[in-house]
């Protein structure tokens, strides 16, 4: 199929990604935007996994204030250069995670953050909770297994489904990030604060 100019345009507008990127994911997917989409986002995530290990000492501090002034939340968004973090993507999406630290309450950033302690005791929960099942101990394993992903799904922000967007993680919403711009970017810290709570 003949990739034209408008269709790359149309693709530059709907993702933001660069016009050589737009064209071979369209090439790539024969024209159709929904799979042209998918493209680049699967291209986005392998750019931010190379990108990963790269530092971020660059950023801004953003706060949200509930409307009801019950809730508030500071969060650290890093990147690699000054010059990204002054870009209104950059800042949009710390303040939109902001926004969703407030609304989800994670407790941690990552997985790799959630302490052993408490993978241990979550573990030890679920065991008991399956004693009296009767069933095998690798189908317990399994379920237990299953019961931490739906845990860090809970408490881990990377892991949680972003309330702007819900077909998506917020992992995977950084992701996009970093693909469209080439740089790591990554949520270093947060804290939520509501008025009553410790």
């Amino acid at each position: 199929m003949q990739i034209t100019a408008d269709m790359v345009k149309k693709l530059r507008e709907m993702t933001g990604a660069g016009v050589m990127e737009c064209k071979t994911a369209l090439t790539e997917a024969d024209g159709d935007f929904e799979k042209a989409v998918e493209v680049l986002r699967k291209r986005g995530a392998a750019v931010a996994q190379k990108k990963a290990g790269r530092l971020t000492k660059e950023g801004i501090v953003t706060s949200y204030i509930h409307f009801n002034d019950k809730i508030g939340v500071l969060l650290e968004l890093g990147c690699e250069t000054d010059f990204v973090a002054r870009m209104p993507e950059f800042k949009e999406l710390a303040y939109n995670l902001a926004k969703h630290v407030a609304a989800m309450n994670p407790k941690y950033v990552t997985r790799e953050d959630v302490p052993e302690e408490v993978l241990e005791k979550e573990k030890e929960i679920y065991r008991a909770q399956l004693e009296n099942s009767n069933k095998p101990a690798a189908v317990v394993e399994k379920i237990v297994q299953g019961k931490l992903e739906k845990f860090y799904e809970e408490v881990c922000l990377y892991d949680q489904k972003y309330i702007f967007d819900d077909e998506k993680t917020v992992k995977e919403v950084v992701d996009e990030l970093i693909g469209k711009i080439r740089e790591n970017i990554r949520v270093t810290r947060f804290v939520r604060m509501r008025v009553g709570e410790e």
